[in-house]
C-alpha cells in the first residue's frame, strides 16, 4: 500500500460521512497517474501554491491601493487567512482540510489588479463580462502552464468558481471557504481600516461588539467557533441567529463605512482610465499581445485575450505597462 493510500485509508476512518474523501474525487479533466504520497487534492494544494498566479497576488490590492505601510493586506495575505480559517474549521467538523486549503488558495487567482476596482472596469470593458470567481476557474483550467490549466479535481474547481454566490450542492469544504473568505475579509478589512485612520474599534456598530468581541482575533475566533457548534454532524455550514445577525450587519457597516468611502476609494476613479486605456491599446495593437496569449487570440478572440492578459497584471506592472505607453520621456 502506498502512503497515498494510507493516507485515503486513515480518512476514511477519520472523517466524518460528510467530507469529500480524497480516494472518491471526481477525478481531473485530463487523467493522469495517481501520486504514491500526495492524495488528490494535496496535489491540487501543491499545483496553486507554485502556479504564477498565486505569486502574481502578492502585488494586487486587497482594499487600499498602494498603501505605504508595510502591515497592509494584500491579495495574497487575504488568501492566506482565508485559508488558516479554512483549514481550522474543517479540521474541528473532520472535513477534508487538503480540499479546503485548496479551494480557499485558489479562490481569488482570478482577480484584477486594483481589486474590485479593477473588476469593475474589466466587466463593463468586456463583452462577457467580468467576474472574478469565473476568471479564477479559468486561470486554474485554461491559462496557467502555458494554456494547460492545472489540470485540478472537479471539487476544487467547483468551490473556486462558487465561493461567492455558492451552490446547491456544493460540499461542505466548499462551503468553509465562502464563509471563511467573508469572515476574512470584514474582520482584516477593519484592521486594515483602523490602521488608516479611517475607522476607530469603538466606530463598529454596538450589537457587532457586543455579539462578536471587540478586536479582529477574538472576532473570528467567536464566529469560527460559533459555526463549529452549529455545523457539527450537520449536512450544511451554518451560524446561529445571533452571530450571522452580527456578520452581516458587520458586513453592511463596512461596505458603508470602507468599501464605498471616499476618502478610501477617492483613488478608484483613476483605476478605470488605466485599465480602459490598455484595453483600448491591445485591442488596436493585438501583435503587442505576449506569446501565451495569442494563442488564446486564434482560439477564443481578440478581446478575451486582453481580457485575460489584463486581468492577470499585478497594480505594479499595470502602472509600468501604461507610463510606458502613455506617459513621454523626459529628456
Amino acid at each position: 500500500m502506498t502512503l497515498r493510500q494510507q493516507r485515503e485509508q486513515l480518512e476514511l476512518q477519520m472523517l466524518s460521512p460528510f467530507a469529500v474523501f480524497s480516494a472518491d474525487t471526481r477525478g481531473r479533466e485530463r487523467p493522469e497517474a495517481e501520486c504514491q504520497i500526495r492524495t488528490a487534492f494535496q496535489r491540487d494544494v501543491d499545483r496553486i501554491l507554485y502556479s504564477k498566479a498565486f505569486r502574481r497576488l502578492k502585488h494586487k490590492t486587497q482594499v487600499f491601493l498602494h498603501p505605504e505601510g508595510d502591515h497592509y493586506r494584500t491579495r495574497l495575505t487575504h488568501t492566506l487567512e482565508v485559508a488558516r480559517i479554512g483549514r481550522t474549521i474543517a479540521r474541528a467538523l473532520r472535513l477534508n482540510e487538503d480540499l479546503t486549503e485548496a479551494i480557499a488558495l485558489g479562490h481569488d487567482l482570478g482577480h484584477t489588479p486594483f481589486g474590485h476596482a479593477g473588476e469593475r472596469a474589466l466587466d463593463a470593458l468586456f463583452d462577457g463580462g467580468f467576474r472574478h470567481y469565473d476568471q479564477s476557474l479559468r486561470v486554474v483550467e485554461r491559462l496557467e502552464k502555458g494554456g494547460q490549466g492545472l489540470n485540478l479535481c472537479y471539487e476544487t474547481r467547483l468551490g473556486i468558481k462558487h465561493h461567492s454566490r455558492g451552490g446547491e450542492n456544493d460540499p461542505l469544504e466548499a462551503q468553509i471557504v465562502r464563509i471563511a473568505d467573508r469572515i476574512a475579509y470584514i474582520n482584516h478589512d477593519a484592521d486594515d481600516a483602523i490602521r488608516a485612520g479611517v475607522l476607530t474599534e469603538e466606530m463598529i456598530p454596538l450589537e457587532v461588539r457586543q455579539t462578536l468581541g471587540v478586536g479582529l482575533g477574538n472576532r473570528i475566533n467567536t464566529i469560527a467557533m460559533d459555526m463549529i457548534a452549529q455545523s457539527t454532524d450537520q449536512p450544511a455550514i451554518q451560524m446561529s441567529t445571533s452571530v450571522q445577525t452580527a456578520v452581516d450587519a458587520f458586513r453592511t457597516f463596512m461596505f458603508e463605512a470602507v468599501y464605498t468611502n471616499e476618502t478610501v476609494k477617492g483613488e478608484e476613479v483613476k483605476v478605470a482610465g488605466i485599465l480602459n486605456s490598455l484595453y483600448d491599446y491591445y485591442i488596436k495593437n493585438p501583435d503587442k499581445l505576449p506569446a501565451d496569449y495569442q494563442l488564446i487570440r486564434e482560439e477564443e478572440g481578440l478581446t478575451r485575450a486582453v481580457c485575460d492578459y489584463i486581468s492577470g497584471m499585478t497594480d505594479q506592472y499595470a502602472l509600468n505597462m501604461y507610463t510606458k505607453l502613455f506617459i513621454p520621456v523626459t529628456w
